[in-house]
């Protein structure tokens, strides 16, 4: 069974606690009062029996019995129907977790569809029901209550965004290389929430626009007006935190691209010293080289050579190593190899 508490309100006071959709009918009939009915999952018997009764909109049911709806206002006839995106911050996977909460709001009754275990609906009861001169205001005083607690469950959400965002700007600038992947993971959970809160503010304007026309107390009106205030604050923060996110993965990419344009330059000036330390031992090596290569010719033993049997041949031999050695230190000098 959906039916999670279930409710006849007389004068603010809870008449009678129905255990079924048929009793609850018979006794909202019998008494002037409200119905409260708190559904959790129902099937589609339980949606269509509760339609079939407050006289629903086919359209808002089959909302209703799909789920996976965005977040909205609609009104059909003296009816409101409510989708509202509850969520709650996982601290341990820096997740937002959202439920889905359809609300039914009629002159004699409030019909809740939870799709999720989110928004404490069971505490939004009990305070109302404390608090007999604001229930007595009916449904109107039960979907300000709803909404103000859906409301005030964002600022977990908000603390809990707020501190990964700062975590994430002292990540920036520690070379975490982790940090792309955790802007990118906490923006998707910020839009998410964007997508939540958003619809609120044109859904509040709306009930105030028409709270006049559809004889909503002065008082009432005022604390719609509150939780307004609450929202903008909160859409406010939502969209501050997406804009700072934004602005630190421009700025993640700018300090990946200086630190490879510092490897860059240190790889390029490494080289260049690599280049410098090869010329070096090149114009060496091509300096003794060809003393060598001049030692090596006259060495070869041939009878039949060159100044072989002449008296200056060898320092001749000796004056041409040194020459050359010279000259070749000269040429590697003037082109700044050495």
């Amino acid at each position: 069974m959906a039916l999670i508490d279930n409710g006849i309100y007389v004068a603010g006071h809870r008449a009678e606690s129905p255990h079924s959709l048929e009793e609850t009918y018979q006794a909202l009939r019998e008494n002037d009062g409200m119905a409260w009915i708190g559904l959790y999952r129902p099937d589609a018997a339980e949606i269509r029996s509760v339609a079939n009764e407050f006289d629903l909109h086919p359209l808002a049911v089959e909302d209703a019995l799909t789920g996976h709806q965005r977040a909205k206002l609609e009104r059909y006839g003296s009816t409101l129907f409510l989708v509202l995106r509850p969520a709650r911050y996982i601290d341990e996977t820096e997740e937002v977790e959202f439920g889905e909460l359809h609300l039914f709001i009629g002159e004699d009754f409030v019909v809740t569809v939870r799709h999720a275990e989110s928004t404490a609906l069971g505490r939004v009861r009990n305070r109302l029901e404390a608090n007999s001169l604001l229930l007595a205001k009916g449904p109107q005083a039960v979907l300000h209550a709803i909404l103000d607690e859906v409301v005030d469950e964002y600022a977990p959400v908000i603390a809990g965004l707020e501190n990964d965002v700062d975590e994430i700007e002292n990540q920036l600038f520690d070379g975490d290389s982790g940090v792309s992947r955790r802007i990118y993971d906490l923006s998707r959970e910020v839009i998410e929430f964007q997508r939540a809160v958003h619809p609120l503010i044109a859904m509040l304007q709306a009930l105030l626009r028409g709270s006049e026309k559809y004889q909503v107390e002065l008082e009432l009106q005022r604390s719609f007006r509150d939780v307004l205030d609450h929202a903008l604050r909160v859409v406010d923060r939502a969209d501050s935190f997406r804009s700072i996110l934004q602005n630190a993965l421009t700025v993640h990419a700018t300090l990946v691209n200086q630190r490879q344009n510092d490897e860059m330059r240190h790889m390029s000036e490494t080289s260049l010293a690599q280049n410098e330390e090869v010329k070096k031992i090149s114009s060496w090596a091509a300096i003794l080289f060809a003393p060598a290569l001049v030692g090596t010719v006259y060495g070869m033993n041939f009878d039949n050579m060159p100044e072989l049997h002449w008296t200056f041949g060898y320092p001749l031999a000796l004056g041409e190593m040194v020459i050359i050695g010279v000259a070749l230190y000269w040429v590697f000098r003037k082109k700044k190899w050495l």
